[in-house]
């Protein structure tokens, strides 16, 4: 099986993103209760990360199936107990053997996302449902220029493409339509998001597909440069939020 992390810019840890992004899976409740799992179904959450949300499925009665490719992040989704597949989503993962895919938070980090339809629609019995949320058009737009615009004071290259695939609602209907699915409903959604940790602990997290170009000592000062220049990003009381822009659907296999 190829590793293709490294296309997705990012390696994970998992104390840290628990430390600095405990908000995603909490955020995740809203997608969770549109798939509306019941007991008995099984289920595969797709990008599962350290399994916060999914033993949160779990509490269903649903028999659920994570899938993690990073080794830190699946350690910790084992710790919990979960049934897990390491490995890429861009590789199968089954056929006919789930009622229902989920995934919060981990598509826009996949950048094949026509392979990793096709696997979904395979992994799917007839009838069965694909619902998820990830960033959606516009999704962190000020930190992404904030991260552009100080690498550029700093003479460094700006990485292009950019890391993440953040589509419009058009763009994933045509997409999930082309891998064969019918489409039942695709928002965008407008989310501003509090940073309980502020922007430096959301880019320690997020932001290594900027940096990974920039020697080791550089990178403070990059970093530094960005927090300034995202100052806007700041409220009336000093926190930090992030333009969040999240696109949900739910799509079905027929059946």
């Amino acid at each position: 099986m190829a590793d293709r992390r490294t296309a997705a810019g990012q390696d994970w840890s998992a104390e840290g993103y628990a430390a600095h992004a405990g908000f995603v899976p909490a955020l995740g409740a809203t997608v969770r209760d549109l798939l509306d799992p019941q007991p008995g179904e099984r289920i595969l959450d797709l990008g599962c990360g350290d399994g916060v949300l999914t033993e949160t499925l779990a509490e269903s009665g649903a028999v659920i199936t994570g899938l993690e490719p990073d080794p830190s992040l699946a350690d910790a989704a084992r710790r919990r107990g979960l049934v897990l597949l390491q490995q890429d989503a861009q590789d199968p993962f089954g056929s006919g053997a789930y009622d229902a895919v989920f995934s919060n938070a981990a598509l826009h980090w996949m950048p094949d996302p026509a392979r990793v339809f096709a696997n979904v629609f395979a992994a799917l019995r007839p009838g069965g449902r694909f619902v998820a949320e990830q960033g959606g058009f516009g999704n962190v737009a000020a930190v992404v220029t904030g991260l552009r615009a100080a690498l550029q004071i700093h003479g460094h290259a700006i990485p292009e493409p950019g890391p993440w695939d953040f589509p419009l609602p058009r763009l994933q209907q045509a997409r999930l339509e082309r891998a064969g699915f019918n489409v039942i409903s695709v928002d965008l959604i407008a989310r501003p998001t509090p940073l309980p940790t502020g922007i430096a602990g959301w880019l320690e997290t997020f932001a290594a597909p900027y940096l990974t170009g920039i020697p080791a000592p550089e990178r403070p000062d990059v970093l530094k440069t960005v927090e300034t220049l995202l100052h806007p990003l700041r409220d009336d009381a000093g926190d930090w939020w992030a333009d969040y822009v999240r696109l949900r659907f739910v799509a079905l296999k027929p059946g």
